[in-house]
């Protein structure tokens, strides 16, 4: 081996692109500059061919640009690690669970329990539940229209940890905070809680309203054909009506 090549490989630095780049403007061979940056002359061949940059609404702006080729680079080795990536039997084998509708927390969970019984303790045998929902919703994935058999079905991905902006639905003197001694001790007859019970939406849109008074725990349960607020409300007074105002006081 030549003694300007190096023993130990490493990574082009934005320092060599940029050397690079300014080497081409002046039409320096690549084996001059393999012996300049201490490399060989294929790296430098890589190089110029993996990370020329070329701009399709614009087909004018091609070339090798150091900052452009450091980052394209660098996206390149990021997908390059991914887990799933370097690891096929791995993806497969999730894929295949995500297909039979199993959840990523499912998926992670078995895994887990599949590298610890192992006898090698294999580390690419486990993937964390994060990791499955960002390939789900990868380039990969989305070819394959993984996110179809995800819980929640969505082709995009809220971001982590994310929360919906929600409204106040009720006032505050409304609330079961501020409920009254004899109400939250059930010592008074004729107070109810009302609950909706929704199913997931390949079952329709059916779903029932429970009533529940609080001191007898006499309990009724309404089907709604629909989710429209203003049928349920309807059923509620339908149901309530008949009865003396002793035994409907007010419902909270």
């Amino acid at each position: 081996m030549p003694p300007h090549i190096r023993r130990t490989y490493s990574h082009i630095s934005l320092e060599e692109r940029r050397k690079i780049e300014r080497w081409l403007v002046a039409k320096i061979s690549i084996d001059v500059m393999a012996e300049k940056l201490g490399r060989h002359r294929s790296t430098v061949f890589r190089e110029l061919r993996r990370n020329r940059f070329h701009d399709p609404e614009m087909p004018s702006v091609r070339g090798y640009f150091g900052v452009a080729a450091d980052t394209l680079a660098k996206k390149q080795r990021r997908y390059d690690r991914r887990k799933l990536a370097r690891f096929p039997g791995l993806r497969e084998a999730i894929i295949e669970r995500i297909r039979h509708g199993w959840s990523p927390e499912q998926i992670a969970g078995r895994l887990k329990v599949e590298w610890h019984g192992s006898a090698g303790r294999q580390f690419h045998w486990y993937a964390c539940p994060e990791t499955i929902y960002r390939f789900a919703h990868s380039k990969d994935g989305q070819a394959i229209q993984l996110w179809r058999h995800l819980p929640e079905r969505r082709a995009r991905r809220r971001p982590r940890y994310a929360r919906r902006q929600r409204t106040r639905c009720f006032l505050p003197e409304f609330s079961i905070l501020n409920r009254p001694d004899a109400v939250r001790q059930r010592q008074e007859f004729g107070h109810w809680e009302c609950d909706l019970l929704q199913f997931r939406k390949r079952y329709g849109n059916a779903n029932l309203t429970s009533l529940v008074e609080r001191t007898s725990r006499f309990t009724v349960f309404l089907r709604n054909n629909d989710r429209q607020s203003r049928p349920i409300m309807d059923s509620l007074i339908r149901t309530l009506a008949p009865l003396p105002h002793a035994a409907a006081r007010r419902s909270r």
